[in-house]
């Protein structure tokens, strides 16, 4: 089905072809915000915090997904499996739009987070097929520049939908976005994986390459270290609409705030991509936690003494998302950077790690909004604090330069 052979997309189109790729995500996240009441509404759910496992049940689904699918890349290569995932992600689209009660729209969301996990998994791999070590990070960096277009605009979109159609049509749209990108990588996306590097499946190799991710000090640290500040952003996705609907009194404008967070997070992503390869990962990423931290803890001191207003909230707000950006593209490099060989099965573990338990912990901030903004940047400054605390571990009590001996990147 997918035997035709395409021509190589250049350095600038592949940036761009992988960040397009990495927008399916975004967009079936961020496009439903504006609809959550509508869709509760629609579909009986009478609590306001359950409509938020429409967000969670489609994260759940990828990460749970990835656990499996670097494995089977690292075997039978990329592009097959990234063009598979992008039609399963137009069809569960669908099926969301079709679903005729709550339970059957979590369980589609669930499996549409299956299929995006699918290709998302396959973008982290295929760059480290190609780029290694701050390239990569110069790279991703660069290709999130360009995925930021997605938070700044799906929100939007999904309004946009609502103003003229009821919310299942916004399925439909992520549906067409799907079936675009699959022709993209049908025509300009070749197999990234060289046939000399790609591994059997068995149990001794499994375990193998899990025994190499699981132990190597730097993957597991900043894996953990990106969970911890993943749970507070989950926390704040899931929560935002109720932020601005009840906290502020303004969910009319939730796109135009969402679009200037997202912004400040793309520029972050821009900045990181033009001075990471000058100033390394690590001064970049680990100041950038620290100012995650402090600023989450500002928040929340806002938040206990009842001074949140709007200009306060989505000041702070884009402050703590651009240190995020700054933070999540180099704890991410930093992860894969001495696993070369196993680059999809670490990408599996590493994504689904961070997917599974940041959304579980970021549910449990989401469950407990209270009308108020203190759970949010309580949660915040807690796990901006113990990734603090696993970076200083990781590095064996220091910051912004390596203390222990970095392995050489494997081929």
């Amino acid at each position: 089905m997918f035997s035709l052979t395409p021509k190589h997309a250049g350095p600038r189109e592949f940036i761009w072809l992988i960040a397009s790729i990495m927008m399916i995500v975004a967009f079936a996240i961020d496009s439903m915000l504006p609809a959550l009441p509508q869709i509760g509404r629609s579909l009986g759910v009478s609590v306001e915090n359950q409509r938020q496992f429409v967000i969670s049940a489609f994260l759940i689904g990828f990460g749970i997904a990835q656990i499996f699918i670097g494995t089977f890349s690292d075997r039978y290569g990329r592009r097959g499996i990234m063009l598979w995932s992008l039609i399963a992600y137009a069809v569960t689209s669908l099926m969301a739009a079709l679903a005729p009660t709550f339970e059957l729209l979590l369980l589609a969301r669930a499996a549409q987070g299956v299929a995006a996990a699918g290709a998302r998994v396959m973008v982290t791999a295929a760059v480290r097929d190609r780029f290694e070590g701050r390239e990569m990070a110069r790279v991703m960096s660069f290709a999130h520049v360009i995925f930021m277009a997605a938070p700044i605009l799906a929100p939007a979109m999904g309004q946009l939908v609502l103003e003229i159609a009821k919310w299942q049509w916004i399925f439909g749209v992520l549906a067409l976005i799907g079936i675009l990108i699959w022709f993209w990588v049908l025509l300009r996306l070749p197999e990234t994986l060289e046939p000399n590097k790609r591994v059997e499946i068995s149990i001794h190799q499994l375990k193998t390459s899990w025994m190499m991710v699981l132990r190597d000090r730097q993957s597991s640290g900043y894996t953990i270290a990106g969970t911890a500040m993943m749970a507070a952003l989950m926390g704040f996705l899931l929560s935002v609409q109720q932020v601005f609907d009840v906290v502020l009194g303004r969910g009319d404008l939730l796109p135009v705030g969402f679009a200037i967070m997202a912004a400040g997070m793309a520029a972050a992503s821009l900045i990181n991509g033009a001075i990471v390869v000058r100033y390394g990962m690590r001064l970049i990423g680990h100041a950038a936690l620290m100012g995650f931290t402090l600023i989450a803890i500002i928040h929340a001191t806002v938040a206990v003494t009842g001074h949140e207003t709007l200009y306060t909230f989505i000041g702070l707000q884009v402050l703590m998302m651009m240190c995020f950006s700054f933070a999540a593209g180099n704890f991410g490099a930093m992860a894969l950077e001495n696993l070369g060989s196993v680059a999809g099965t670490a990408s599996s573990i590493q994504g689904s790690f961070n997917s599974i338990v940041g959304t579980v912990l970021g549910t449990m901030i989401g469950q407990m909004f209270n009308g108020t903004t203190v759970p949010l940047y309580t949660g915040f400054a807690f796990f901006g604090m113990v990734a603090l605390a696993v970076v200083f571990v990781t590095e064996q009590g220091s910051f912004f330069v390596a203390r222990h001996a970095p392995k050489p990147v494997e081929d």
